[in-house]
């Protein structure tokens, strides 16, 4: 019989298949539906930094209004009925899940500064949740601030929020940094369990009917292949060089995309937009396929395959480095008109 169980965060689960953070998580019904597709965990959608200060902020003017004017600065942070939930409800809601769900389910913090805010990192741990991922997104735009203190600003953040917390902490990122292993290390050795690549770098649009800079959240699509690549290059570089757990993330929208990761030499494969794209249902599709496929390919387990395409176990190496992009660019032929 195949067996997709695998360890993730120290956590034992029933596969390697794994819906991100996203809005399907803020409802009770869809936690229960991800769990009955297949899902062997569940991240939760993110509490950002900026909510929970915020929510500091309102109570702070609340109990010294009119000690002080300064109404036009609070203009500036977003009013709290922009967010979904309250700091408080957000921890309510980790509680009911973990209720009412018999898998994991992993919290979500969102930030990049220390602060007071990081003792919501042990709260989210006395709620219930079995482990924490730290999604660190920060657009540096000071002309003056070095790429050096940008990678101590995390691994400071992840010593303060390791500080807080006994359950285990994984650090998703983004792919835009000088020495993304350098990186790596640094934050295996502050104490990162696992690492989630990568963050999707979301960029404003231009609105030019109404002159405004407007989001443009882009989910993820199958005829984007780039989407998956980026991170499978990395996972494959990475695997076994660092002692943590490698989870794939963006791009995945079949089971030959988690397939793929799980070879490059991740732990566990998440996706989020195919999810909400298509369905929850997806996650059994997916899954089923995966079982068919080891079959098929007589792989008897996860475990069996975990790597078995990455640097480490290739014939040839190079082509995760300069070679194969040189390969890729001299093999390239213009179309003939």
């Amino acid at each position: 019989m195949t067996d997709l169980s695998t360890t993730y965060l120290g956590l034992n689960l029933s596969s390697p298949l794994v819906p991100s953070a996203s809005p399907l998580s803020k409802s009770l019904d869809n936690i229960k539906r991800l769990e009955d597709a297949g899902a062997a965990a569940i991240v939760m959608y993110s509490l950002f930094e900026e909510q929970i200060d915020q929510e500091s902020r309102h109570l702070d003017f609340c109990l010294t209004q009119g000690t002080e004017s300064y109404a036009e600065a609070l203009t500036y942070f977003p009013e709290p009925k922009e967010f979904n939930l309250t700091p408080d409800q957000y921890l309510n809601h980790i509680r009911r899940a973990k209720e009412s769900a018999g898998i994991p389910i992993i919290g979500s913090l969102n930030g990049v500064s220390s602060g007071g805010w990081i003792k919501y990192a042990r709260k989210i741990q006395e709620a219930g949740a079995d482990a924490l991922e730290l999604n660190m997104y920060f657009v540096p735009t000071d002309l003056s601030m070095r790429g050096d203190l940008i990678e101590d600003m995390y691994c400071d953040l992840l010593v303060d929020i390791k500080r807080e917390v006994t359950i285990p902490v994984a650090v998703k990122l983004s792919p835009f940094f000088t020495s993304i292993p350098h990186l790596a290390r640094r934050l295996a050795r502050a104490g990162a369990q696992g690492l989630v690549l990568f963050n999707r770098f979301y960029q404003p649009d231009l609105d030019l009917e109404n002159l405004e800079v407007v989001p443009r959240p882009t989910l993820s699509t199958p005829h984007d292949p780039s989407a998956l690549r980026l991170p499978l290059t990395w996972i494959g570089i990475l695997y076994r060089r660092i002692e943590v757990d490698l989870a794939l993330t963006s791009g995945v929208h079949s089971a030959e995309d988690a397939l793929k990761g799980l070879m490059a030499g991740a732990t566990v494969t998440m996706m989020a937009s195919e999810l909400l794209q298509n369905g929850i249902h997806r996650l059994g599709e997916i899954r089923a396929d995966m079982i068919r496929w080891m079959e098929e390919h007589e792989y008897e387990s996860v475990t069996q395959m975990r790597g078995s395409m990455s640097q480490k176990s290739v014939a040839f190496p190079a082509a995760f480095e300069r070679a194969q992009y040189m390969k890729a660019i001299t093999s390239y032929e213009t179309p003939r008109a």
